[in-house]
């Protein structure tokens, strides 16, 4: 119980984590934009004061981004109140990032008044300055309205301060307006701070430059000088100049006499104004003055926004438990060695298999799935295949549970996508009430079918049969995003879940392991139906040697999907290498069909192969034992398989193979003993092809050797070995009585076929 609510903390802590990442990048790249905001603002306002010698407006200090306070309840009075416009004396954002900037922007739209930002600190903080200007507009500036010149100077330092005393020497000199009003973030003079909670230390204007600002503005006559910074309010006199502090439009506040919620109001007749301190009656619940309070010391202790706190806590939970797993844990490498598989090996077992495509779809999925299916069958076990419905197919076999195609895909809609959403399905499959669930692909109909294992409680085993990163073209994702990241996640991932993996090589056991699967593995070619190429008559054979090399020409055979990922293109250039270099004629027969065809055809014809090369197409499985006995070179050009299955079936019709050298071919072919594999070399391989060619006494060795490791293959071989790691998993799931994910990997545990 408590190891399930710390997996619920840990992926809470990273929800929301997520989702405020997915938040901010929300705000930085797909909220509306806004730029120079004060030029409308401006124009709205000079608009508003146009021909008056009476107006009022308000000032606020420290919004800083307030949704509960300024937002929900000063916006309301200010609207009420009839003022002509509202000036923030600064901090009016939290901090500047982008996030706040646009918060604000969105806060401020609420007023019914134009409004204009005095830059502070806190627009200032995270390289806010540049935000400012493209929002907003210039750090430093002034506009005349009405009777009156307002004044706004940078007191963070962002622009020079001797460059400012200039230009605010020129402005003031050359101001003929009644009033002045000048805004300035940082205080001019120093305030009465005693009975603030922890206040800012830095809060004046600078020192250095405080005095000839001050002697400038009480010299020209400036009526007021408004800032912000502080949480309180405090009106001073100097020089003729009220100076006025305001700093409780939202941000954080103490509640007492000196720190209250508040703005200031002026109202303006000619040549008189009138200054008053609008405080507010309302306050906030002292649980959430308590936890105000507290953040304001967190905010001290990481100087962060709240949205951002939140964010760094629940990185710091995700990581603290992650390493509580890893260091706490206690976890056992070893299998159980109480689990007994033996008490399932003779037992009866309802399969269900799902896969992706199925017969009569070609390929070596479904050739795979066929074999075990039926030397499962063989051996006394019920088994029940989901897959897609294809037209023409057999939907009357009460062994597949044919599903309806939501729609078609691929160039020549070949591909069928079934839809794992049909209630019927599901509805069929209880019914059938499995055992164990064997899936055949990591998405789609595999994803429905580890689902139903989980809602059933019975375990799942996946075979892993594509390298899915050489599919990268039927994505559509940019390649690089799915070869080298997505494709190697969803394997990941989908196998962990599951509670045993088969893989028909050690590289496919290899790959696994290196991109981090867990689960309990098990070596397992596919097996091939050995007798059946045995039981070829010779006739048949001969009839079909005339028939494609009446003259006697060699005969070289090629099983392969003709799409982009099989490496076709390579094969075509070796054929018209081997073609002009060779003293042999020859004939290749490629077995196979695909996307690709018309493009390879197309090929053929440009490099003058029609009569090296010869397309035959979609061949029947059973007709396939007659073109593996009548070649005489099996060549293969494919980097995307996990398993060669065709080379293996090469092999037991007696034909060395030539293969370039990738996953699924260092497994089977031994170089100089059942062939050759070379890297993608073109010279290479077809030197390796002539030599087999030219030699009859090394091509009757390797063909001899190659029928005996054929025969290693056999489907029963295949099928008891899959038996007996179904007895294992669910024997495991018994004793445990948890899902594959819920216990340690067993990562040293490999099972393998019995020899």
């Amino acid at each position: 119980m408590r190891s399930k609510a710390l997996r619920w903390l840990y992926w809470l802590s990273l929800a929301l984590a997520s989702t405020l990442v997915i938040y901010k990048i929300y705000l930085n790249f797909f909220e509306v934009d806004f730029a120079a905001e004060h030029a409308v603002q401006v124009e709205n306002l000079e608009a508003v004061l146009e021909g008056r010698q009476a107006f009022s407006f308000a000032v606020v200090g420290n919004i800083s981004n307030s949704v509960g306070i300024f937002e929900r309840k000063i916006i309301p009075r200010l609207n009420q109140s009839g003022y002509d416009f509202v000036v923030s004396a600064g901090n009016a954002v939290s901090s500047g990032g982008e996030d706040k900037y646009r918060a604000v922007y969105r806060t401020l739209a609420r007023l019914d008044m134009p409004y204009v930002l005095t830059f502070g600190p806190q627009e200032e903080s995270r390289l806010g300055g540049f935000r400012f200007y493209d929002h907003f507009g210039p750090l430093h500036f002034s506009f005349a309205a009405g009777n009156s010149r307002f004044v706004f100077i940078d007191s963070t330092g962002t622009t020079d301060f001797g460059w400012q005393q200039r230009w605010l020497e020129e402005e003031l000199a050359a101001a003929d307006e009644t009033n002045v009003f000048l805004f300035s973030a940082h205080p001019l003079y120093p305030v009465e701070r005693s009975g603030l909670f922890d206040p800012p230390t830095e809060y004046l204007f600078e020192e250095a430059e405080r005095k000839p600002f001050r002697d400038m503005i009480e010299g020209s006559g400036v009526r007021a000088v408004f800032s912000a910074t502080l949480p309180q309010y405090d009106q001073q006199h100097h020089g003729g100049t009220a100076y006025i502090v305001t700093g409780g439009a939202g941000g954080l506040v103490i509640n007492n006499e000196r720190s209250h919620y508040h703005f200031v109001s002026i109202h303006v007749e000619g040549d008189q104004f009138f200054i008053r301190e609008q405080r507010l009656q309302f306050g906030q619940h002292p649980l959430w003055l308590t936890l105000e309070s507290f953040w304001f010391f967190i905010h001290s202790l990481f100087y962060v926004g709240y949205l951002n706190f939140i964010l760094l806590v629940s990185l710091l939970i995700a990581l603290a438990l992650w390493l509580h797993s890893r260091i706490f844990t206690d976890t056992d490498y070893y299998p159980d060695f109480d689990v007994d598989p033996d008490e399932f090996k003779d037992a009866t077992l309802r399969v269900a298999m799902f896969t992706n495509n199925y017969l009569p779809f070609v390929g070596g999925v479904p050739i795979s799935i066929q074999r075990l299916h039926r030397g499962l069958v063989q051996l006394g076990h019920s088994v029940l295949i989901i897959a897609p419905r294809y037209p023409g197919a057999d939907t009357e076999n009460s062994k597949v549970l044919r599903v309806r195609a939501l729609l078609p895909l691929g160039r020549h809609r070949e591909f069928r996508l079934a839809n794992v959403f049909s209630v019927s399905m599901y509805w069929q499959i209880y019914r059938f009430r499995p055992d164990i669930i064997h899936v055949h692909h990591p998405f789609w109909l595999g994803s429905a079918g580890l689902f139903i294992g989980r809602r059933l409680g019975i375990p799942v085993v996946y075979t892993y049969h594509t390298r899915l990163e050489h599919y990268a073209h039927y994505v559509p994702l940019p390649g690089p995003l799915f070869r080298n990241l997505v494709s190697h996640a969803v394997v990941r991932r989908f196998a962990n879940r599951c509670d045993g993996v088969i893989v028909p090589t050690e590289s496919a056991e290899e790959y696994l392991r290196t991109i981090g699967v867990r689960r309990r593995v098990l070596v397992q070619p596919t097996g091939i139906d050995i007798d059946r190429l045995r039981s070829v008559q010779k006739d048949a054979v001969e009839e079909l040697r005339n028939k494609y090399a009446p003259n006697g020409e060699r005969i070289l055979v090629s099983i392969s999907r003709l799409s982009k990922e099989k490496n076709i293109d390579f094969l075509l250039d070796a054929i018209r290498k081997l073609k002009n270099d060779s003293n042999h004629a020859f004939r290749l027969l490629v077995i196979g069909d695909g996307p690709e065809r018309n493009r390879i055809e197309s090929r053929i014809r440009q490099q003058g192969l029609q009569d090296a090369v010869i397309l035959l197409g979609t061949i029947a499985p059973d007709e396939m034992p007659l073109y593996c006995r009548a070649g005489e070179v099996f060549l293969f050009a494919s980097r995307s398989e996990t398993q060669g299955m065709v080379i293996i079936e090469a092999m037991a019709a007696g034909m060395p193979v030539v293969a370039v050298r990738s996953s699924g071919i260092d497994d089977i072919v031994e170089d100089g003993v059942n062939g050759f594999k070379t890297p993608l070399d073109i010279a290479r391989w077809c030197a390796r092809i002539e030599q087999i060619l030219e030699d009859p006494r090394l091509y009757k060795r390797l063909s001899a050797t190659a029928v005996t490791t054929a025969e290693t293959y056999s489907i029963a071989r295949f099928s008891d070995s899959v038996r007996r790691f179904y007895a294992t998993i669910i024997a495991t799931r018994q004793f445990t009585g948890r899902h594959a994910d819920e216990r340690p990997a067993n990562k040293n545990t490999r099972y393998r076929a019995k020899e």
